[in-house]
């Protein structure tokens, strides 16, 4: 059996696996990493969007690696009753960029993909070709896993690149255009204007269901281009099902997946907003801590992040409680007027809920004044036990 030894093998090459790579190579570059991937590229087909306000300065530095879209004007949401105009900048990252740069940024030694881990314990991992690499440390980014422990909802989405006939006329991102039929659940169109004639379109809803009925998507897509009045061709498309975490036992949950010695991060470990998906600022967030701990005490890094998932479900316990309000006190034709009064609010409310840093202050804003439901549906969905997070509830 061919074997190697490395110091950090990292499982998983998608946006969690992939910062943490990059942030080691700049804080602990004296350590040997390996990024196992078991596709062809890192990031598999996605695009991650953030606010320009969501990262410090030290994000913004470790994000600077990467080629990205960036739009100046602010962005905007539409609702049925309610339009609005904000100043903040945005910026979106495709994975096919996000290959390119850590190809360019990282080692050789540490682009594996094309790794199918089949295997991992505390002293490495093994390979679906019978090769075995010890690591020092291993750091568990697979993908989030339905389960029994967590309960919630799901976000399910469809994105078309579309190479319009004509110029489009959107010139900012719109964020939720949800005057748009709701049926059934919470529907909105996400619009990233990517050239004067080149538009992504994502069809994404709130549903208490994993199912992704990709025919209907695409249709509602063309339907939506249709009523803007585009002739387009379809370049690129990508789909998702995203947990929705309105509740459940962490512990358990981490318990379920965690092995001794190894660290569990990433979406796996519970490191996502709750409520939005928008966890970029998260991913950097913890890329930078997870990179200096390893600098520090690499013996240590399991503690390290067991730690901070802890910190991480504490700190967004209120999102998971707007998100049982979403699922379970509104009528899913209804729920867009959660998010319809939600952007009543200040612009500054706004961005902290986006980079999960709301204050106490923004906390009692949100739920204050008129309720989106009756107060009484609300508090009695926010104390029943909701579904669990398991494929096909």
């Amino acid at each position: 059996m061919n074997s190697e030894n490395i110091d950090l093998a990292i499982v998983g090459g998608g946006l969690a696996g992939g910062l943490i790579a990059l942030a080691v190579r700049d804080c602990a570059p004296h350590l040997t990493v390996g990024l196992f991937e078991a596709g062809e590229s890192f990031g598999g087909n996605h695009r991650w969007s953030w606010f320009e306000g969501d990262l410090d300065a030290r994000g913004t530095k470790l994000m600077q690696r990467f080629r990205k879209m960036q739009w100046s004007g602010g962005n905007e949401v539409r609702f049925p009753a309610y339009s609005r105009c904000l100043q903040s900048d945005y910026r979106s990252l495709g994975s096919r960029d996000f290959d390119l740069a850590l190809r360019r940024e990282l080692p050789q030694s540490a682009i594996r993909t094309g790794a199918k881990v089949i295997g991992l314990d505390s002293e490495g991992v093994t390979l679906s070709d019978g090769k075995r690499v010890t690591a020092a440390m291993v750091l568990d980014c697979r993908d989030a896993q339905p389960s029994e422990h967590l309960t919630g909802g799901w976000q399910v989405f469809l994105g078309q690149n579309l190479k319009t006939d004509r110029p489009h006329g959107v010139d900012r991102p719109v964020i939720m255009d949800a005057a748009v039929d709701q049926p059934g659940a919470y529907r909105f169109v996400y619009l990233l204007p990517l050239s004067e004639d080149e538009i992504f379109v994502e069809d994404t809803y709130y549903a208490d269901s994993t199912q992704l009925d990709a025919p209907l998507l695409r249709q509602r897509i063309a339907d939506y281009a249709e009523e803007q009045g585009w002739r387009f061709q379809v370049l690129h498309e990508e789909t998702g099902v995203l947990p929705v975490v309105t509740g459940g036992d962490f512990s358990a949950y981490r318990t379920s997946l965690a092995q001794a010695g190894v660290a569990l991060a990433g979406a796996r470990g519970g490191f996502v907003h709750p409520l939005t998906s928008y966890t970029l600022p998260i991913a950097v967030e913890n890329a930078l801590a997870i990179a200096e701990a390893a600098r520090e005490n690499l013996a240590r890094l399991p503690k390290v992040v067991e730690e901070r998932a802890k910190s991480h479900w504490q700190r967004t316990a209120y999102y998971r409680l707007l998100g049982k309000m979403l699922f379970e006190a509104a009528e899913p034709e209804e729920r867009y007027r959660v998010f319809e009064r939600f952007y009543r609010l200040p612009e500054p409310l706004i961005e902290r809920f986006y980079a999960a840093r709301s204050t106490p202050l923004d906390k009692m804003r949100i739920l204050t004044g008129k309720p989106p439901v009756p107060i009484a549906r609300a508090m009695k969905a926010l104390l029943g036990k909701g579904a669990p997070l398991v494929q096909g509830k």
